[in-house]
């Protein structure tokens, strides 16, 4: 029972902080979206050219050639966490793409044990309850094409709500920017976000909190302070397309993902970590996608000895008359904690029209 009192003060303690810029801050925005680019291991910031670009690179929605709906799910941790993805894509004019989407990360059904036993050290299951914790970010994107020869730009604008049950809300805001350039045969992409650093503010319920606080002799909190920012990220790829044989051709894009403190990447230091992320993605007559990506490249003590551990995704595609199904199996090897991912993505106006 002090496990669950303990655990719950732990999370709220561990999402509020006093006008702090916090390392890991609003994680669930740095999953990622869509079952094709994670399978390709996230390597998709200077290809990406559809619907989803809002979230990896807004400059992307510059190539959206009419209206578009994206969706996806994922279970994470053995189907604890529910990971959802909607947004809608269309054009303004000529060069200039929009796009508009919803992600939620959650956890439901979580049991809540803190009034477990009453006063007088009785315990009644009646009066178990249940909550939810979860994260929603609504955002606004935009990107044009040719601002300059070649190159495309574009801008997000994300509004983020967290809420723990009803122990404590989070409200957010934020801004990331990206752009991308067409070099010859080459895809250049930049991806910048949390630009302004993200604001967060947090609010808790005191009575709520003091009941938890109070639960546990000896384990009594302070309510921490309800300011925290996020920290800014860069992501820089290049990609490029080759084309095999008769209807098979292969993309292929290599990314270095940096975060401006120490980490235990692959190259990290006190003032910036870099981690590299490959994506492959082979096409057979424009219809059928096999993918393969690895990401998340670390060193890790074990015992005396440094190990290097990476992650390794894949997944299958399908496209036809306007509908596009995807599926990833993200973190391929590991002891159950790996993803699978299904995603779907509507050319509305083509599927009108064919329908």
């Amino acid at each position: 029972m002090r496990k669950s009192f303990v655990i719950v003060i732990f999370i709220i303690s561990q999402c509020l902080t006093a006008q702090t810029a916090r390392h890991y801050s609003n994680e669930f925005l740095n999953i990622g979206v869509d079952a094709r680019s994670l399978a390709m291991g996230n390597a998709v910031v200077a290809n990406i050219a559809n619907g989803t670009a809002g979230y990896w690179n807004p400059s992307g929605l510059s190539a959206v050639n009419g209206k578009q709906l994206n969706l996806m799910h994922a279970a994470y941790f053995a189907n604890i966490a529910q990971y959802d993805y909607l947004s809608y894509a269309n054009t303004m004019d000529k060069r200039t793409g929009y796009n508009i989407s919803l992600i939620r990360f959650g956890v439901d059904n979580i049991m809540n044990t803190t009034q477990l036993i009453d006063a007088q050290g009785n315990i009644n299951y009646d009066r178990i309850s249940y909550f939810s914790a979860a994260d929603y970010a609504l955002s606004f994107s935009a990107g044009r094409k040719n601002v300059f020869k070649g190159m495309s730009i574009g801008a997000t604008a994300k509004l983020i709500y967290r809420h723990i049950g009803d122990f404590a809300q989070g409200f957010g805001f934020g801004f990331d920017v990206g752009a991308q350039y067409q070099l010859k045969k080459w895809q250049l992409g930049l991806m910048l976000r949390d630009i302004t650093t993200t604001f967060n503010y947090w609010s808790v319920n005191k009575d709520r909190f003091d009941e938890i606080s109070q639960a546990v002799a000896g384990q009594n909190q302070t309510a921490p302070n309800s300011v925290e920012l996020t920290l800014p990220k860069m992501q820089l790829g290049v990609a490029r397309s080759f084309h095999l044989k008769s209807n098979l051709d292969l993309l292929t894009e290599l990314d270095l993902n940096a975060r401006f403190f120490k980490m235990h990447s692959l190259i990290s230091s006190d003032v910036i970590s870099l981690e590299p992320a490959l994506g492959l993605e082979f096409t057979y007559y424009k219809l059928a996608f096999i993918r393969l990506g690895v990401n998340n490249f670390r060193n890790e003590d074990f015992f005396d000895e440094n190990r290097l551990k990476f992650q390794p995704n894949a997944g299958l595609g399908f496209k036809y008359k306007g509908i596009a199904i995807d599926y990833g199996l993200t973190n391929i090897g590991s002891d159950g904690f790996y993803s699978h991912v299904f995603s779907l993505s509507v050319d509305l106006d083509r599927f009108l029209k064919n329908k």
